[in-house]
């Protein structure tokens, strides 16, 4: 098989850096999604001894990068707060130049894209019209930084933010004129909503440039399961994934499993090799 997965960082905050990335690369992975949030490196506080430690860490077990997390923000509010649709502009300020921070650091780091929240929780008494506005507004000067750094902004459509689905991601992706902005195809948000992910995957192959893979429940609420513990067809997600030809990471997340992590990680690349993906 051709296919290359990573673990996210997102499941190991009861870890160090260093030990995050030991135990990914113990659980058999070839690649690491980072996590650009306390505890771990926030780009906007971020000291050249915490880039040289996450470089060390990454050339000693020779993990590759597979995403830079830019979506959970806990170091400020919590995951979806500060969004990029506040009404408070100086308060979604905060989120544009967090971001603005993390292209700069993976840029630093030689990564090739983050992820970013699809917006936002749409705020009370707006219109899904000014969200969608005041969204490509953030979308727009982040091409900019984009485009000068080489580095990719990936929307991750997410259950009950203002981009849930395919067609809303290409709605977006319409308005802003960058080939900096893609996607970050999520298979478990895209289950949740209704979606089948093995035939989005040709859809949406043009703007995907990184695949999260978790599994999700039979009553498809947006709780990311161990791989084979929930609904999904898994299987035939990848075997889309393969026959697209994409040959970046697809990383597993299961953030929900901080206290099992390193398990966890075992787990689902147990799962993987069992089904002859790894």
């Amino acid at each position: 098989m051709s296919l290359q997965f990573g673990f996210s960082m997102n499941a190991f905050r009861e870890y160090s850096t260093v030990e995050a990335i030991d135990a990914v690369a113990d659980a058999g992975y070839d690649g690491i999604e980072l996590l650009f949030d306390q505890p771990f490196l926030y780009p906007p506080a971020a000291t050249d001894e915490e880039y040289d430690e996450v470089r060390a860490a990454l050339e000693r077990t020779g993990l590759d990068i597979s995403n830079c997390n830019a979506f959970m923000l806990t170091a400020i509010e919590d995951f979806h707060h500060p969004s990029f649709i506040e009404v408070d502009e100086n308060y979604r300020r905060r989120r544009v130049e967090y971001t603005l921070d993390s292209l700069d650091a993976a840029a630093e780091l030689g990564c090739d894209h983050i992820s970013i929240e699809p917006g936002g929780p749409l705020p009370d008494g707006k219109s899904r019209e000014w969200a969608m506005e005041t969204f490509v507004g953030g979308l727009e000067e982040l091409a900019v930084k984009a485009e000068n750094v080489g580095v990719d902004v990936l929307v991750e459509p997410e259950p009950d933010l203002l981009i849930e689905t395919s067609m809303q991601f290409l709605d977006v992706i319409e308005r802003v004129d960058s080939d900096r902005i893609a996607c970050n195809f999520d298979a478990g948000h895209l289950y949740c909503v209704g979606e089948d992910p093995a035939e989005l995957v040709e859809t949406l192959s043009p703007y995907t440039k990184h695949y999260h893979l978790e599994d999700i429940p039979e009553v498809r609420e947006h709780d990311h399961t161990q791989l084979g513990d929930g609904a999904m067809n898994i299987d035939a997600f990848l075997e889309a994934v393969e026959d697209s030809g994409y040959d970046g990471y697809i990383t597993v997340e299961l953030y929900p499993y901080q206290e099992t992590a390193a398990e966890t990680a075992r787990g689902a690349m147990d799962y993987l090799r069992d089904h002859g993906w790894a």
